[in-house]
């Protein structure tokens, strides 16, 4: 990799670091509802919301449950890759809303406490957890991709990615009648939620 950088050149270097400065303008400026009228702009199918109303915490926990392990000590403590992951992502949520980053390290936090438990077992209990629930949670998610005739948001924007979780959050919020303004800002954005109604396949 040092052989590559070492051998472009001065203009491309430039380029380069250009746009890597775009993307992180970008990840830091983009506001809480555009991030996430973004990521609702395919997932305008209410079957689709739904399967990942499942699928998205599945694969979350599933992610936590992987990075359990190794551990750490750190001044006595017990560090783990997951722990680390949980709290960059929180932190970037935090630059979005103080409300939805509260929940979702509550949430995020109550993973890692039964995630830990998972590590803590054989191996193979552990690895086969972890991977099961992944592919169970992506298989859930394809399903509601197809219903909805999109690609997923992180074909186009690995953002989504971060985003996801906050959706469903936002998505589960919702259901219970709260928010209701910030439901409107994106669905003025991103489009009304589809029922049920078909769409071409595209995946």
């Amino acid at each position: 990799m040092s052989g590559i950088v070492t051998g472009m050149t001065f203009a491309e270097k430039v380029t380069g670091y250009n746009q890597l400065v775009l993307v992180i303008s970008e990840l830091i400026m983009k506001s809480f509802v555009e991030q996430l009228a973004t990521y609702a702009e395919y997932h305008r199918d209410s079957r689709n919301i739904l399967t990942h109303l499942v699928g998205v915490p599945v694969i979350v926990f599933a992610v936590i449950v992987l990075l359990s392990r190794p551990v750490f000590d750190l001044a006595g403590y017990a560090v783990t890759p997951a722990m680390a992951c949980c709290l960059a992502a929180s932190l970037y949520y935090l630059r979005l809303n103080l409300v939805f980053a509260t929940l979702m390290a509550v949430l995020m936090a109550t993973g890692i406490y039964y995630a830990m438990d998972i590590a803590a077992a054989s191996t193979l209990l552990w690895l086969s957890t972890g991977v099961g629930l992944f592919v169970l949670g992506w298989i859930v998610q394809f399903i509601g991709h197809y219903f909805e005739g999109k690609k997923p948001a992180f074909v186009d924007d690995l953002m989504g990615l971060l985003i996801g979780p906050l959706f469903v959050l936002a998505e589960l919020l919702f259901l219970l009648g709260l928010y209701p303004s910030l439901k409107q800002d994106i669905e003025r954005r991103a489009g009304a939620v589809r029922t049920g109604s078909p769409s071409a396949n595209t995946l």
